[in-house]
Formats: structure tokens, sequence, C-alpha cells
């Protein structure tokens, strides 16, 4: 929830006091996970959206993501989603993968932002005035409400695939690396789903190849 005070919109109201209208925050899902894709949404809030309840989607309980999700898709001016699967970001780069999911869900905006607001590093290529922000997800409207639309898709995404996969816990651990995930691959070896360039997926601490390995081609 947002703390009592804190100025989550301070700089959309900045901004908007300089005559920009159109601002979109951008932000991704799943990039340290060792299995499914990477999400990016892009959103652009309307000028007074409720910010009761909104915040990092990390630091907001499932309920309170689902809440938030529901009144951003009602609400939003404009909101786009994409992502990549476990392949392109093996043939990619993680990085690389990122910043192009940016750049791909800002230009899929149904309405075009005159300025754009991003979590952590600066995406280049972009042609709009932009600002990128320490903690955006957390300090600023636009960029929360990316990260709360990106992780309830991802995590929705993930829920899917532990219907295929059970024995690795996807609905608990989102395909990130926790004792049950590794424990799962220890003895089972990758999904299709899981990233192969990522240290561990292929080969276990003895550095003999995973069970399995060889058996699949790969998840589309």
């Amino acid at each position: 929830m947002v703390a009592a005070g804190f100025d989550l919109d301070r700089f959309e109201r900045r901004l908007r006091e300089q005559g920009f209208r159109r601002i979109a925050g951008a932000d991704e899902a799943g990039r340290g996970a060792l299995a499914g894709p990477l999400v990016a949404a892009a959103v652009i809030l309307p000028e007074g959206f409720p910010l009761d309840g909104l915040n990092d989607s990390k630091l907001l309980t499932r309920l309170q993501r689902e809440a938030c999700y529901e009144r951003i898709l009602a609400e939003a001016t404009a909101v786009s989603v994409c992502r990549a699967m476990p392949t392109r970001i093996d043939h990619r780069g993680l990085h690389r993968s990122n910043l192009f999911l940016l750049r791909r869900a800002l230009r899929e905006l149904p309405v075009e932002p005159d300025y754009v607001l991003t979590d952590g590093w600066p995406i280049r290529g972009i042609r709009l005035p932009h600002l990128s922000i320490k903690k955006g997800d957390a300090v600023t409207a636009s960029v929360a409400a990316a990260s709360v639309v990106a992780k309830v898709t991802r995590d929705r995404i993930m829920e899917r695939y532990h219907r295929r996969f059970p024995e690795f816990g996807f609905d608990r651990n989102r395909g990130y690396g926790t004792r049950e995930h590794w424990a799962a691959l220890d003895r089972l070896g990758p999904t299709p789903i899981h990233r192969r360039s990522f240290k561990g997926v292929l080969t276990g601490l003895d550095g003999r190849p995973r069970p399995g390995i060889l058996a699949d081609a790969g998840a589309e």
C-alpha cells in the first residue's frame, strides 16, 4: 500500500506542469526467473487516477495486485503487454531481451505517449522524451501500474505452466530459483520453458548435465 503522505504521482504531476499529458510508465516482470517468459508492460494513467493501494507489485499481496490490475485495465488511458519466451531470451540475452520488450510495449500502446518513465536503466532507441528512475516502480505511479500489469500477467502464465509441469511448483515459485525448484531440476532436469542460458539450469553443482536436457526442443 502507498504510505500515508507519500507522493506517488509527483513525477507525473511535474511533467504535466511542463505540458506533458500522456505519460507512460514501463516495467517488466520475471527478469531473474529460471523458467517462464519475461513480460513487459506499459501504462498511461489518466490524471486523477486513484492511487490508493497502488505500489511496486513486489510490495503488494496477491489480492492487492489483482485488485490494482483490474482497476488499471478498467480506468487506464492505455495499456500494452508483451512477452519474450525462454528460447528468445537464450538467443538474444536477458538484458537485450528486456530492453527490446520495454521498447515494444511502449510502441504497442494504442495511444502514443508524449513522455516515458522507466524503472532502473535508460532505454536506448526511444524517440520520445524519457527518464529512468531508480526504484521507479516504488516511487512513480505509472511505473508502479506497469509493474502490477506485468507481474499479474506473468503470474497467470506461470499458473498455466504449473498444470503442465506440477512437479516444479510454478504456481508458488513463479519460475524463480527456490529450494523446491532446484530440487525438481536435480530430479527431472529442465522443462521446455526453462532458460537454458542461466547458470545451473543445464548442469548441476557437480558440472554434470541434468537429466533429460536433450529430450525437448524448446517452447514457443
